[in-house]
């Protein structure tokens, strides 16, 4: 017998760097922003990528 789990979705929203909330998010995605650029919070000279998004 195979176990079920039940799953429940309570919502939907969106979590980005170039916006928190669907309303933000997509505002940022019509204005062609971008959220990718240089890593500058922390020191990532040793990282193989020094870009994040």
């Amino acid at each position: 017998m195979i176990k079920r789990n039940r799953v429940v979705i309570t919502g939907m929203g969106v979590v980005a760097p170039n916006g928190i909330g669907l309303e933000a998010f997509w505002a940022s995605l019509l204005q062609g922003r971008s959220a990718i650029g240089r890593i500058t919070l922390f020191d990532a000279t040793n990282l193989k990528s020094q870009i994040a998004g």
